[in-house]
């Protein structure tokens, strides 16, 4: 599947059932039409956060997985075109590293141990390694395999197999009389010379442990027998003595050249914002790319950041920008489905936008269903009736219009479900609260709002239980105090909304809160909090009220 064609449907941040299931039912609804229309596009349903108790008991009743998790939908390098050239051998010659790069018209290879990258050699490399001087040593260093130095010189092994590697001794070239050689040809060493068959019985008699012999000359059987009984390797190359000489660096491994240490690679999930500024201030042309578990996937280059897409997403049940996955700005918004009041999202290019003012941002997206004329499964039906149920705090909340109920009444029919059964499970498994910390009670459904000069923070949670409420408040408002501090906030709110007797306990920290809740709902708060009866609602209720106030 082509990244391009990926859409993300996800909610706000600390999401609640609503913003879960709708961003679930969504994604379905639109690869249905989808691929009704032959499209490509595939939709992925995420979300932005951890999923509460009350949205876990639903997706386990209805068997239906966790959407994908995406804590910042800012561009990745796996949202580049990555170039994959393949992977070599680290002991692989240079020659043939270097013939390698020119067939492909690519500048480095990538050397790797199994999966793992083990390493990078460029032309650069190559080039320094032909143009450097080393001693007659070097070969045996870079312990350098038989078979690459029979390969590299176009030579045939005669005596003795091809198994094992150079790792001892000094390359001598036999130009001199059999008495000079003598001394200085010494045990284990490799030796070039050509059809002299003095020679050829010097080097095997001092314990070389291979010699090439050039221009293709014949060798004889008795120097084959000699060499045998002395162990020593005999191959036979069709080139002169200089070229072999030269060619015989070529033969060795690319490990002995790579880079290996302090290695610059980047990570298929690192943001490409995080690599640009690395990227510019380095010289390479290519940018080795491994997955999470160091794994290679292939190299990019600056030029593949020109052809840079962003990540598509479909917001779903928000349209505010402190409640919006981090990163958003740098995505391409292209649908927005809601039920909250206009936040101050802006793009750079029209989209659709649905705004309704209903209980639920799953009433409108089962009326989607019903535009597109695409069947509702008994498992999306339970989805979608689940939180219109959270969301309406089973039609008590005066956010809950006519269409919520008889919505939620077809889909309970379709899911075969008893609503007020099933609501009482779920409410109960949500607000089982008493052994949560104050962090997890706090971010179960948290929201940050502002007025153009007050930035302000609300949480809430439903009970149908007084007990379990109330013996929240003691841990909640210390936390509460640290969470205004830490996000610069003037003034945090929690609802602690009864769902039988319809009222909140609202708690508040900060200097302002006392005197802003005290005016906006004509009550006399204590130090730390205030009852609200009849307001149940962040969206219809506390906010507008606030907001007006301020």
């Amino acid at each position: 599947m082509a990244k391009n064609n990926r859409v993300y449907v996800i909610g706000h941040k600390n999401p609640d059932t609503d913003s879960i299931c709708s961003a679930i039912s969504y994604a379905y609804l639109k690869n249905q039409i989808s691929e009704k229309n032959g499209d490509q596009t595939t939709y992925i349903a995420s979300r932005a956060g951890h999923i509460n108790e009350e949205t876990q008991f639903v997706l386990k009743h209805f068997n239906a997985e966790h959407p994908q998790y995406i804590a910042d939908i800012r561009p990745q390098v796996t949202d580049i075109e990555i170039n994959r050239p393949e992977g070599i051998d680290r002991d692989l010659s240079l020659k043939n590293a270097w013939y390698l790069m020119r067939r492909k018209k690519i500048v480095s290879l990538p050397i790797l141990d199994g999966e793992k990258l083990d390493g990078i050699i460029t032309i650069g490399d190559i080039a320094l390694s032909n143009m450097d001087v080393y001693d007659n040593m070097i070969l045996s260093e870079a312990h350098t395999s038989y078979k690459n130095i029979v390969e590299t010189i176009d030579g045939e092994m005669i005596v003795g197999d091809m198994e094992g590697s150079f790792d001892e001794g000094k390359v001598v070239i036999a130009a001199a009389n059999p008495d000079v050689l003598e001394s200085y040809i010494e045990p284990r060493d490799l030796v070039l010379l050509s059809n002299r068959y003095e020679a050829q019985l010097c080097s095997i008699e001092m314990d070389a442990q291979c010699i090439i012999i050039c221009t293709g000359a014949v060798v004889s059987k008795t120097i084959r027998k000699m060499a045998t009984e002395h162990n020593c390797k005999v191959i036979v190359s069709p080139y002169d003595t200089y070229t072999v000489a030269r060619l015989l660096n070529h033969s060795m491994p690319v490990r002995h050249f790579m880079t290996h240490d302090n290695l610059l690679t980047f990570r298929t999930s690192d943001f490409i914002d995080d690599i640009q500024e690395i990227m510019a201030k380095q010289r390479f042309h290519d940018f080795p790319i491994t997955d999470n578990h160091g794994n290679y996937v292939g190299v990019i280059s600056r030029r593949n950041l020109l052809d840079l897409e962003k990540k598509k997403v479909i917001l779903v049940d928000h349209n505010e920008k402190t409640q919006a996955v981090e990163g958003f700005d740098q995505a391409e918004i292209i649908e927005i489905i809601d039920h909250h009041r206009l936040g101050n999202i802006e793009t750079t290019a029209p989209l659709y936008f649905r705004n309704q003012p209903v209980g639920c941002t799953a009433t409108i997206v089962t009326q989607m269903y019903d535009e597109n004329a695409v069947e509702i499964p008994p498992q999306i039906a339970g989805l979608l009736l689940s939180a219109i149920l959270s969301d309406t705090l089973m039609f008590r909340s005066p956010t809950c219009t006519p269409l919520d109920r008889i919505t939620a009444e077809r889909l309970a029919s379709i899911a075969d479900v008893d609503i007020e059964d099933y609501a009482m499970s779920m409410f109960d498994a949500g607000s089982n609260l008493r052994s949560k910390t104050a962090n997890e009670i706090f971010y179960q459904d948290f929201k940050k709002f502002s007025d153009k000069k007050v930035n302000f923070g609300v949480g809430q949670i439903s009970s149908m239980n007084k007990k379990e409420l109330s013996s929240c408040a003691e841990k909640l408002l210390p936390y509460m105090e640290e969470v205004r501090s830490s996000n610069g906030l003037d003034m945090v709110l929690f609802m602690m909304t009864n769902i039988l007797t319809e009222s909140t306990e609202l708690l508040m920290v900060g200097d302002m809160s006392k005197e802003v809740i005290s005016e906006a709902f004509n009550v006399t708060p204590g130090d730390h909090s205030a009852q609200l009866d009849g307001v149940v609602s962040r969206k219809k209720q506390l906010i507008p009220a606030i907001l007006s106030h301020l």
